[in-house]
């Protein structure tokens, strides 16, 4: 007799898979969603990490697996997102904002339309930190003194001359401006050879523990919570923050917060990155709010409503849809 032919019995299999009245179940198709965050030693990092470990616990649900890469910050996240590098990316909120009005880096791009948000993160407040002999402890007493503002391009540097607008000031008001990185500014603070400086940056921070804990005590100014709040209103990429003193045991400051204004981290992503997607990611950090809290130190002061500040692009509607299904927006 003449054997059945290999196409034969291949049909015949697949007859019996499809007509059998308990079927296989076909294991859907996993797809991959790149986070990218920024230096391994930053905050950026550990919030992609800490983004990723939530939601690939429910990798089965949704058909979903997070990755993190470690970028070179802000603008590089933004413009892979954009080109599809990336399906997300942190960036910060100032950033967010001239991405998609097509200014500073993108001022010769133009706009970028497609950019959109997801939710915000923690803060990165702006902190003015001066030398207990500099006599400085309000704004105005700048004047005359020596204050390192940033190194040239710096996100603090920029922070700083807004809010100096706000109480009619320039850097013309201060003795001297020196432009120099946060690590180098703390050394000649505690050298004697500034009054103050600036430095805008997570809680807790590493840095100011050790600027805190110098030779030369110090203290951070605090910003009037008028002007903070006439800064917001011209400037909608800050937020009002608090720097908690419970971190800084070494500062002169007496009172459990110190008000000044802050730039957020935020996630962002592309208008055609899938909607269930941005959904799974939003609803899976959310929906595990407390236990996403606790992956860094830099979220213990962290609230729900707090994640909706700071967002200048579109909100993408898969975290829309999220938002209000869970009545956070309408």
């Amino acid at each position: 007799m003449k054997r059945p032919s290999v196409w034969l019995c291949a049909a015949l299999l697949l007859m019996s898979f499809v007509f059998s009245p308990n079927p296989m179940p076909v294991q859907a198709e996993t797809r991959f969603a790149a986070i990218g965050t920024g230096a391994v030693t930053g905050v950026y990092y550990p919030t992609g990490l800490a983004i990723a470990k939530i939601v690939n616990e429910k990798r089965r649900t949704y058909g979903l697996r997070c990755s993190v890469e470690s970028t070179g910050g802000s603008v590089f996240n933004v413009n892979a997102v954009m080109s599809g590098d990336l399906e997300f990316g942190i960036v910060q909120s100032d950033r967010q904002y001239q991405a998609v009005h097509g200014t500073a880096e993108w001022t010769d791009m133009g706009p970028q339309k497609g950019l959109r948000a997801v939710f915000a993160i923690h803060s990165e407040s702006h902190v003015l930190c001066a030398s207990e002999n500099s006599g400085i402890g309000t704004v105005p007493d700048l004047k005359g003194k020596a204050v390192a503002v940033g190194n040239p391009g710096s996100g603090q540097r920029g922070n700083f001359i807004d809010m100096l607008s706000e109480y009619g000031m320039t850097y013309d008001d201060l003795g001297r401006a020196e432009g120099l990185k946060a690590s180098e500014s703390s050394k000649l603070l505690q050298d004697g050879r500034i009054d103050a400086f600036v430095y805008t940056v997570g809680h807790p921070s590493a840095f100011f523990k050790e600027a805190t804990a110098g030779r030369i005590k110090v203290r951070f100014i605090p910003f009037d919570r008028d002007k903070i709040a006439a800064l917001i209103k011209r400037h909608p990429y800050y937020v009002p923050a608090e720097i908690p003193m419970e971190y800084y045991p070494g500062a002169l400051n007496k009172e459990r917060f110190v008000p000044t204004f802050a730039v957020k981290a935020t996630l962002v992503t592309r208008d055609d990155v899938p909607e269930d997607m941005v959904y799974a990611v939003t609803k899976e950090v959310f929906e595990h709010f407390e236990d996403f809290k606790k992956l860094h130190p830099a979220y213990e002061h962290l609230t729900k409503e707090g994640m909706l500040q700071g967002m200048t692009a579109p909100i993408h509607p898969g975290a829309l849809k999220y938002y209000r299904e869970a009545g956070l927006m309408e």
